[in-house]
């Protein structure tokens, strides 16, 4: 049996965080690239913008009438939704429930939707993209 001292000593070490399995990670990261895409659809059937996008295999690749695309993908290894656009690329991570950019910590909906309306001239109302939490 353990002393009391060695079980103190082990009470006060920190915990880790405890990571997401890849399936529950891609799970979460798909179901948000389809609400993306449902949000897509609505915003377009009441818009004259021209605007395709295409989900196949956790990437969303959002074509412009000008020939520019957004893609918003998952990427498995850093548990992470990349966006790459005109203004850049962005890296989204599970923070508080939501996904947060890892430079500024604005959410993927609200960085989404401005880029969205910059590139493509599309108003989107993108619902709550809920992060897993990990």
């Amino acid at each position: 049996m353990p002393s009391p001292t060695h079980l103190s000593r082990r009470a006060a070490q920190p915990r880790r965080p405890r990571m997401i399995t890849d399936s529950d990670f891609i799970l979460a990261a798909d179901r948000v690239l389809a609400a993306i895409g449902g949000a897509l659809d609505t915003a377009l059937d009441a818009s004259d913008a021209d605007l395709d996008w295409n989900l196949n295999d956790g990437i969303l690749e959002i074509e412009c009438a000008d020939g520019g695309k957004l893609i918003v993908n998952r990427h498995l290894p850093n548990r992470e939704i990349w966006v790459a656009a005109r203004a850049g690329g962005f890296h989204f991570r599970p923070a508080d429930g939501a996904w947060r950019d890892t430079r500024s910590g604005e959410a993927l909906d609200v960085t989404l939707a401005a880029l969205l309306r910059t590139q493509a001239g599309l108003t989107v109302a993108l619902p709550p993209l809920p992060a897993p939490t990990l």
